[in-house]
């Protein structure tokens, strides 16, 4: 065994971890979770993008554990060290060992560790990775005192090692509502506490919480950007730091003296990052910031890795995520990768500097007007849910693709090409705003060739405007429609501009001229054979012979449109044929049939378009069967959705004296301030709460209020009751002040409990239990 000779006064001194200078904001959760994965492994890597306070964390834990450890926590700072060969003599140095003559600093090391009992903290590790990885691995292996606490941008890569990414602070959202509870947000916190010694007597006032919320969210709730917009306040308001971001590499440079110099400016910290990548991955990273909203694998390697193998794509879009340049979540299933904003404004500017960056937003361009055609062309299949979910998930993706389309000259045919193949999407979704928006814009481009996807775009203006009561602009757009399709003289266009037409003529009342245009389009569209147009024919037409009062044409067109997509499993149009079929069994009397079609109809999509449309005429027919509270709070449920959709019942005539007649019975019957208050319970739902209601789910439990629910803690009706205003499990355990593992548990319980399988039903089980209460009170 090597001699190790240790100087009296370091013997008396266990440990070097530094003290605290300025106060610890939040991370109880990582603390908590860090300190439960440590205590399975010997070796705990903390990864992060840089900034984001994986010292600091790793310190405060260092800190917590050092009792644990009969020889001492001993930090290794690594950032400023540069030579691998050097790594041993340097923890050598740290410990206050020292080898004699020639002997081997790794193994003076493992010979003063073997027998002692010790944390090493081995911090910034990212640019020694490989050096750090054999030394910890000779040191594990031969010192079984001796546990590894790293830090690095990436993980070590080793045998035996836990890895956990420190997230950023939690951080309100852009525009919070009131911006209520601010201060329960770790980067506010953490803002505040800075600001407050840079300028003494600093807090949080209704004139500059905007200004801080602004900056936490546009800062990404980094930390280390954080303290440097904070320090900006010894010469500028939080208001001028706020309007000031859009330069922040030029704004956060006033780090303090005793700093790393990498962390002196935020630019400096985020060179650190670039460097530390090989030129495949700092190409790929610029590239990959022509996405917005996030992307996934196959997006990176159409658009961004048309010279690679889908391989290389992969093996460097790896390389980004365990460097912590690409964040990697999960979510039922599908795996989306994003770049913090920081990162993604950094890259775009590494990405032009190449002059390609045009090019490349092409290409993003064709790839997303690709994905849009592909989900039309399968929209009448059992695939039309996930295209749903794909298209929800990429929107801001596909709207960055339309705005190339729109804003370059000579592209705006894949403009009229995507939106044509987006307008189900839309419906389905009650995002008649964003259709308005686009379609707008793309009949706005300043070509004017003979696009036969214009004449599909100038329909669905037409109906969209005639949906929220603009019949001119709508009839303007319909004969704008038939100019073009004459002019293209083709089976597709003129079918088109007939269901425009019709549709529009629907909007007006004018249901003898709607059904005999709306009945051409259909014939036009079967000669095209074209299946999603012709079930968009039979949809449409059997609207407008409900309310024209032909009910058993009305039932013929459903029931057709049911026989093609129930054997395909699609869903859409599934869920409108049942919505309007009890629609029928609703001007025919027979409620019993037309709650179990619309009801059908709500557990196929609930969607909020087709919600509206089932849970508003579910409200008539519990105020005709004189369930008056009921009928109220599905009357305020629906009018959330016609909110959200833009106009109540969607602007067809001749439905609103049924709403109108449901609402004055329910409010004589029940009285205006009683039935005021059940409006607005339904009203301020959430949407998920307002199906479950429609559907009855809240009955499911035997004695649903909440006085004859003793089984329930004081604590789970706490939990219940959050649940119902829609918190996730982490901001119910920041609220209760209790670990995320706990409040999984309580939520649990309650389901168990209640023996509910959704938060949903929770959440419509709390609101009726609240009412019944009311009205006994």
């Amino acid at each position: 065994m090597a001699s190790v000779v240790r100087s009296e006064a370091d013997q008396r001194v266990v440990g070097n971890l530094p003290l605290e200078l300025t106060s610890f904001v939040g991370r109880r959760r990582e603390l908590a979770e860090a300190r439960r994965l440590f205590e399975s492994s010997r070796l705990l890597t903390l990864t992060g993008i840089g900034g984001v306070g994986k010292t600091r964390l790793a310190i405060r834990l260092a800190s917590a554990l050092q009792r644990v450890f009969r020889d001492g926590a001993w930090l290794v700072e690594l950032g400023e060290q540069t030579d691998p060969e050097l790594l041993e003599d340097y923890v050598a140095v740290i410990l206050g060992v020292r080898p004699v003559s020639s002997s081997d600093p790794l193994h003076t090391v493992i010979d003063y560790c073997s027998d002692r009992s010790l944390l090493l903290v081995l911090d910034n590790c990212e640019h020694l990775v490989d050096a750090v990885a054999l030394f910890a691995g000779a040191i594990l292996r031969r010192c079984a005192g001796v546990k590894i606490l790293a830090t690095s941008r990436e993980s070590l890569g080793m045998g035996g090692e836990v890895t956990m990414r420190v997230p950023s602070l939690t951080t309100p959202q852009q525009q919070p509502r009131e911006f209520e509870g601010l201060a329960q947000y770790e980067s506010v916190s953490l803002f505040t506490e800075r600001a407050a010694s840079v300028v003494p007597g600093f807090t949080l006032t209704e004139e500059n919480k905007r200004a801080v919320a602004h900056i936490c969210h546009d800062l990404d709730g980094l930390p280390l950007p954080i303290e440097l917009a904070a320090a900006r306040l010894r010469g500028m308001s939080a208001e001028q730091i706020m309007d000031r971001l859009s330069d922040r590499y030029r704004l956060l440079t006033s780090g303090g003296r005793d700093v790393p110099s990498r962390q002196q400016t935020l630019r400096l910290s985020i060179d650190w990052s670039y460097d530390l990548c090989s030129p495949p991955e700092q190409q790929l990273w610029g590239r990959l910031t022509v996405f917005s909203g996030g992307f996934e694998l196959d997006a990176a390697e159409g658009v961004c890795g048309q010279e690679s193998s889908s391989t290389e794509v992969l093996d460097l879009v790896t390389a980004l995520v365990e460097k912590s340049i690409l964040i990697r979540e999960e979510i039922d299933g599908t795996v989306r990768y994003h770049l913090l904003d920081l990162l993604r404004e950094y890259g775009r500017e590494k990405a032009e500097i190449s002059n390609d960056y045009v090019e490349l937003r092409r290409r993003q361009r064709d790839w997303f007007e690709a994905l849009v055609v592909r989900a039309e062309a399968e929209w009448i299949s059992d695939r039309q849910a996930a295209w749903i979910a794909r298209l929800g998930r990429e929107q801001h993706n596909v709207y960055d693709a339309l705005e190339f389309s729109i804003s370059t000259t000579g592209e705006a045919r894949s403009a009229t090409r995507m939106v044509g193949a987006l307008y189900r999407f839309w419906l389905s979704g009650g995002l008649l705003v964003q259709a308005r928006y686009w379609t707008d814009r793309a009949l706005n481009t300043e070509d004017r060739e003979l696009d036969p996807f214009r004449v599909d775009v100038l329909a669905i203006d037409a109906v969209n405007h005639a949906m929220q009561g603009e019949l001119e602009r709508a009839q303007a757009l319909v004969d704008e429609s038939w100019l073009l399709a004459n002019a293209l003289a083709d089976v597709r266009s003129r079918g088109l501009a007939a269901w425009g037409d019709g549709y529009v003529d629907t909007f007006r009342g004018n249901f003898d001229t709607a059904t005999a245009k709306l009945e051409s389009a259909l014939t036009l569209f079967r000669l095209d054979e074209n299946l999603l147009h012709v079930v968009i024919g039979l949809d449409t037409l059997g609207i407008a012979y409900f309310l024209s009062g032909a009910l058993d044409r009305s039932v013929e067109c459903n029931e057709e449109t049911l026989a093609i997509t129930v054997p395909a499993n699609e869903v859409m149009f599934q869920a409108f044929a049942l919505g309007t079929l009890g629609l029928v069994g609703w001007l025919r009397g027979e409620l019993d049939d037309a709650r179990d079609y619309l009801t059908r109809s709500l557990r196929i999509l609930d969607a909020p378009m087709n919600s509206a449309w089932c849970i508003e005429p579910l409200a008539w027919i519990a105020a005709a069967q004189r369930d008056w509270k009921n009928s109220a709070v599905l009357l305020g449920a629906a009018a959330m959705y016609w909110q959200k959709v833009g106009g109540r019942l969607a602007g067809l005539p001749g439905l609103s004296p049924h709403h109108d007649t449901a609402a004055e019975t329910a409010r004589r019957a029940m009285g205006k301030s009683a039935f005021d208050k059940s409006f607005r319970n339904g009203f301020v739902m959430s949407e998920g709460e307002a199906v479950a209601y429609a559907l009855d789910e809240r009955r499911s439990v035997p004695g649903s209020s909440s006085t004859e629910a003793p089984h329930l803690t004081r604590r789970e009706q706490q939990v219940a009751e959050l649940v119902a205003r829609g918190l996730t499990n982490r901001a119910i355990a920041e609220h209760l002040v209790i670990s995320l593992r706990t409040a999984q548990g309580h939520v649990e319980h309650v389901l168990t409990k209640l023996g509910f399988t959704s938060r949903a039903q929770i959440a419509a089980w709390f609101v009726s239990t609240e009412q019944e209460t009311d009205s006994r009170g």
